[in-house]
């Protein structure tokens, strides 16, 4: 399933060498931690969300089918959104 998400995002990306997938599972949960670069940020989110939200569809069917559930949290190490350029 890690696969899945790393080659959607870095398909998505303007730096794909930056993209980072924290994995932590527990039992039958997957936590998916990513970090994208600070200017791929609007990328990943999409209008209104719409495009972290269809990631996270994706990854669900996945799990549904290997029977586990999956969480995916999008990492914003520099404070990037929401927050004015300089």
């Amino acid at each position: 399933m890690k696969d899945l998400l790393n080659y959607i995002v870095t398909s998505l990306v303007t730096k794909p060498d930056s993209v980072l997938i924290d994995e932590a599972r527990e039992e039958t949960d997957i936590t998916f931690t990513l970090t994208v670069d600070p200017e791929d940020m609007g990328l990943i989110i999409g209008k209104g969300g719409q495009t972290i939200r269809s990631i996270r569809k994706l990854l669900t069917v996945r799990a549904i089918a290997e029977q586990v559930r999956v969480n995916l949290q999008l990492n914003d190490p520099q404070g990037s959104i929401g927050t004015p350029k300089e």
